[in-house]
This record gives C-alpha cells, sequence and structure tokens, in this order.
C-alpha cells in the first residue's frame, strides 16, 4: 500500500519561500528507496525537479537548482522540498514518489525522470502570484 502524503502546498507570493513536507513510512534509505518530487503544471507534462538518492546525494533539474533543496530526515520518515525565490512558473502540482529499481545510467540523470518512480502520493498544490 502507498503511503506518501504531501503536505504544505498553498498559495505564496513571487519571490517568496514554502516548504513541502511529505510523510513517507516505510520508504527509507535503508531498505534502498530513492525518492523525488516530480511537478504538473496546467497544460505541461511532468517535470522530476528534484530528487535524492539512498546515500544521501541530490540532483536537481536546471529549472530550480539553486533555489530549491531535497531534504529527508530518515528519523522522521520525512522527506521535504524547501522552495525560495518562486516564481509563476513554478505554479503547479507538486508530487512526491520513491523507487526502488536501479536504472542504466547516471542516478543523477535518472532521478530526474518521473518514470524511474513506482509510488506516487496525491499531490499538493502550489500557486505562486505576482
Amino acid at each position: 500500500e502507498v503511503q506518501l502524503l504531501e503536505s504544505g502546498g498553498g498559495s505564496v507570493q513571487a519571490g517568496g519561500s514554502l516548504r513541502l513536507s511529505c510523510a513517507a513510512p516505510g520508504y527509507t534509505s535503508s531498505t534502498g528507496y530513492y525518492m523525488g518530487w516530480i511537478r504538473q503544471a496546467p497544460g505541461k507534462e511532468r517535470e522530476g525537479i528534484a530528487g535524492i538518492d539512498t546515500d544521501g546525494t541530490t540532483t536537481y533539474a536546471t529549472s530550480v537548482r539553486g533555489r530549491f533543496t531535497i531534504s529527508k530526515d530518515n528519523a522522521k520518515n520525512t522527506l521535504y522540498l524547501q522552495m525560495d525565490s518562486v516564481n509563476s512558473e513554478d505554479t503547479a502540482v507538486y508530487y512526491c514518489a520513491a523507487g526502488r529499481l536501479r536504472w542504466v545510467g547516471s542516478p543523477m540523470e535518472w532521478l530526474l525522470q518521473p518514470n524511474s518512480f513506482r509510488d506516487w502520493g496525491q499531490g499538493t498544490q502550489v500557486t505562486v502570484s505576482s
């Protein structure tokens, strides 16, 4: 049973900050799960924006690098996405996701591919107003 639950979405003004959380009981690094954040804006395809591997290594899409930070608190089984300096292009539904299959190639690339993830949360809406 998938148990990924996002929270923290809402409305924020351009230039502001927001922190998303994802409760992820059972999805631990010790059991081989990597995790990520994927977003989908209206009329656009899903976009992988941040991933964290089992060893804590992180990777970011160019669109958010330097503004967003992914982190995981293993003691609390919670994944976070700190969003700073947001802009209107960040308006989207944000999903946390988890997977265990090790894909061919560099994790720094496939951790940003939505199809790399098996389990998904329901998503949380983020709306940036100017």
